[in-house]
């Protein structure tokens, strides 16, 4: 009895101290002095390391599960097996189209054309024989495209150029045979109206809105030359509009016409010029009908300085006081002479101390004389020029000191001074011609007038209806 009583004392006892034991505070404050919510420098080490371990485990135990298989050594063989013929269709569509576009360039021939693309000549001489080759191909001007139908084994295929304008031709050479194609290409010609302000730069301005170089010459050399100092009296703020004729082919333009019809304002006064073909002859006219171009220019070198005017003086060479029935012009030697008129030749060759000299009959009892030239123009007596040809170039030929130009003026053989002369007027239009004149000035003046609300007080050949001002015509935008 008292065994059993002290085990059952011994066993509540121990029970006693263990639960004292996990509730003593003791242990709670030896666990929080062991992690108190961060971690040692140790404690992360550990955790590292059995992150990687960890992830070696997991790279590598993956590969384990796979059981490699077994490699066989089974012999190959090469059998070499004929392939089936091509179907027709895909002969065809492996042959395809090497067109290469060539531009002519300055100096270039059709023969330099074949030579760098390696195309024998033989080749090209079976191309020029076909009807109409030789003319299109033998003059071609910088700009003309060609094109090559070159394939990779070199052999020329093809070749294509434009006949003209509306005609293309395309050539298909096939040994020793050419089948020839023709393909239209429809123009469309517009009558455009182009208008702008001079800028910094007449020339600039004007190439920007469309006209050719040639155009810009007209402008400031035929039309308006006698009435326009274009290297003094141009500003800014000048106004020039023109009438012209472009034509275009699939949205490209090909060409700009001559000038129909111009105007240009300068210091606030308005000039005007229209073209009219007067005995087959183009010229420019003011609106009443009058030619621009007078009929005799004051110089017959631009921009040479005078050394003799008219009147009496002592001869350089004679020594003698004598009257100097012209003026002289100094310049060097093979400047070029132009005749101060449309005329005819009525002399060329040696006259005394004149040396070479030309002199001209302009009709109406007026005559030209130019002396002491180096040589002559290439025109003949009898043949008939225009103002402005040359002539002749400057020298020293006869009783000369120095290379200048004599020029002589006369009025039914009587001298007069150049320089001080009335010169006569152009002819003006009458007749039927200015009735044709008046008709057509009348529609390029309504066009001018869509674009340019302005009075043309000088120039008003027909009375047309003023038109609303509208925007600066664009080239290529033809006008109703």
């Amino acid at each position: 009895m008292t065994v059993s009583s002290s085990g059952s004392d011994r066993r509540k006892r121990l029970k006693a101290k263990r639960e004292a034991a996990l509730h003593r505070p003791v242990l709670a404050r030896h666990l929080s002095d062991g992690f108190n919510g961060r971690w040692s420098r140790r404690q992360w080490v550990q955790a590292s390391l059995f992150a990687t371990l960890g992830m070696l485990a997991a790279a590598i135990v993956p590969g384990f599960s796979t059981t490699p298989a077994k490699t066989s050594h089974t012999p190959r063989y090469s059998l070499a097996l004929a392939l089936p013929p091509l179907p027709h269709t895909g002969t065809r569509s492996v042959q395809r189209n090497d067109w290469q576009v060539v531009r002519v360039e300055a100096g270039q021939t059709l023969g330099t054309l074949f030579e760098q693309l390696g195309i024998p000549a033989s080749t090209m001489q079976q191309i020029l024989k076909q009807p109409g080759a030789r003319s299109a191909l033998t003059r071609m001007r910088p700009g003309t495209e060609v094109a090559f139908d070159l394939p990779l084994n070199g052999s020329l295929r093809g070749f294509r150029y434009d006949r003209d304008d509306s005609h293309r031709i395309e050539l298909s050479l096939s040994g020793d045979q050419i089948r020839e194609k023709v393909i239209t290409r429809p123009t469309d010609t517009r009558t455009v109206v182009i208008s702008g302000e001079v800028g910094k730069s007449l020339f600039r301005s004007a190439r920007k809105l469309g006209l050719s170089a040639s155009n810009i010459n007209t402008l400031t050399d035929d039309i308006f030359k006698y009435d326009i100092d274009f290297d003094s009296d141009v500003t800014a703020k000048d106004r020039f509009s023109v009438v012209v004729e472009q034509t275009w082919r699939e949205g490209e333009l090909l060409r700009t016409g001559p000038i129909l019809a111009a105007t240009f304002t300068s210091e606030g006064k308005l000039h005007t010029g229209f073209r009219f073909e007067r005995g087959g002859k183009a010229e420019y006219f003011t609106g009443e009908g009058r030619p621009l171009k007078k009929s005799f220019i004051r110089m017959p070198i631009p921009y040479a300085r005078l050394t003799s005017n008219f009147g009496s003086r002592r001869h350089p060479v004679l020594g003698t006081v004598r009257r100097h029935m012209g003026v002289d012009y100094g310049a060097s030697t093979g400047t070029p002479i132009m005749a101060a008129g449309d005329a005819r030749v009525q002399f060329i060759g040696w006259k005394g101390g004149y040396g070479r000299a030309v002199i001209l009959d302009h009709g109406r009892g007026y005559t030209t004389l130019y002396g002491h030239m180096s040589r002559f123009g290439n025109y003949k007596q009898g043949q008939r020029i225009g103002q402005g040809s040359v002539i002749g170039y400057v020298g020293t030929s006869g009783l000369s000191t120095g290379p200048h130009l004599h020029y002589e003026f006369r009025v039914n053989g009587v001298h007069r001074n150049p320089l001080s002369i009335t010169m006569p007027p152009p002819e003006p239009l009458s007749g039927a011609a200015l009735s044709q004149f008046r008709a057509q000035t009348g529609v390029a003046l309504a066009r001018i007038r869509e674009v340019e609300d302005v009075i043309y007080a000088d120039a008003a050949p027909v009375n047309t209806a003023p038109v609303a001002r509208g925007a600066a015509a664009r080239p290529g935008k033809p006008k109703a």
